[in-house]
């Protein structure tokens, strides 16, 4: 039987819908496509039965800002590195992605570019889209990023890039740099997601921000200001005018050290789960034990990316799974709601969730099975089985 009429049923599990949790019933993939997701859990014929004993069925997490994993950073451009970090990432319950580079040359950009565009060509690609973090970053809230990169939004330099790819799906920026308001408007109107990160902008600039285009911020509370004194005033920083700004979505960096459990409980509460997006910014060593960092300058240290110095934090190690249990086991978050920001709210973000982001009849059979402890037992990625540990 070929990839295209495989028959798939998952039988014995906790199936979580849309409309709410399913116990014990079943769901059957036809190849690539959920076929139907039944209350009857009886064996379909002529299907391959896996049984869940037990475990959470779920949609498979979406990453939308990933660098890299299993030894390699997206910033190679290379087929193989590209490969390497989604299969890396697949293990864990990552069944898309946008390969995220940061503050890169238009060189290594434009590699990337031709990375991306031939991996979405092919049939049941994870690859949703290339992500750029940078370059135009305030180089005093760049953090980890690489400085010898950073650099003011140029028309020169993006317009060109943008005629000549349609793969560029987010675009991330500091609002407070010269052009960036403008750089805003040119791919918002491209379709693109303009995010709001690296940045000192308070207020008014965020309220300017949104109306120039922005309409995301990137890792939330990382690399940005908050209340702080100017003189003998108080002032707010961007992470009051996001909470401010109930339009804007965010994302989180779910690992329990880059924001505290306290901080993930604040962000759901406030924020919610629609505007809520889990992210890894995983770094190379990511889903690769004993691996080093890609960037010289970074160490991995307390469960980490630092850089060397300890100045900063420079990315994670984390896996999506990880942000699930971070969010449930640590800030006191609902499963539902913590899957929901892995895979529903990012797929409604990046406009996918007619077919990602949950489990329902028609879409992709992007699913991931998880224990009580809320640890990977198998993954299928458009209906493949990418890993099983049952």
């Amino acid at each position: 039987m070929d990839a295209n009429s495989r028959l798939t049923q998952i039988i014995g599990g906790k199936i979580l819908t849309p409309q709410g949790w399913i116990e014990n019933g079943s769901l059957l993939m036809h190849g690539s496509r959920i076929l139907a997701i039944q209350t009857d859990p009886a064996a379909y014929p002529d299907a391959l039965i896996y049984d869940a004993q037990g475990c959470f069925v779920l949609p498979g997490s979406i990453d939308t800002h990933i660098h890299g994993g299993g030894g390699h950073d997206f910033m190679e451009g290379t087929e193989t590195a590209f490969r390497a970090i989604i299969a890396a990432h697949q293990r864990y319950g990552t069944t898309a992605l946008y390969p995220t580079l940061a503050a890169s040359s238009f060189e290594m950009i434009r590699q990337a570019v031709a990375t991306t565009e031939k991996l979405m060509a092919e049939a049941d690609s994870p690859v949703l889209g290339l992500h750029l973090e940078g370059p135009y970053l305030n180089p005093a809230m760049a953090g980890g990023q690489m400085p010898e990169f950073i650099c003011n939004p140029d028309s020169s330099e993006y317009l060109p890039l943008l005629d000549q790819t349609g793969c560029i799906r987010r675009w991330d920026a500091s609002p407070e740099l010269p052009g960036a308001l403008q750089f805003a408007k040119t791919v918002s109107c491209r379709g693109i997601l303009a995010g709001i990160a690296h940045t000192q902008a308070d207020y008014p600039l965020v309220q300017a921000a949104c109306e120039a285009g922005f309409a995301h911020v990137t890792h939330f509370y990382n690399a940005m200001t908050a209340v702080h004194k100017s003189g003998a005033y108080k002032k707010e920083g961007t992470v009051e005018a996001v909470y401010l700004t109930d339009q804007l979505p965010v994302e989180i960096i779910a690992d329990g050290i880059h924001l505290p459990p306290a901080l993930l409980k604040l962000v759901h509460k406030l924020k919610g789960v629609e505007k809520t997006v889990l992210v890894t910014d995983a770094m190379a060593c990511a889903a690769y034990p004993g691996s080093k960092a890609y960037d010289p300058r970074v160490i991995i240290e307390d469960d980490v990316c630092k850089l060397a110095d300890g100045s900063a934090l420079a990315g994670s190690i984390a896996t999506m799974d990880r942000t699930i249990r971070t969010m449930v086991q640590q800030a006191g978050v609902p499963l539902e709601d913590a899957v929901c920001m892995a895979s529903e709210t990012p797929a409604r973000l990046m406009q996918v969730f007619h077919r990602k982001g949950s489990l329902q009849a028609g879409k992709d059979a992007d699913i991931q099975l998880m224990n009580s402890e809320l640890q990977i037992q198998a993954v299928w990625a458009m209906g493949n089985p990418v890993y099983s540990g049952l």
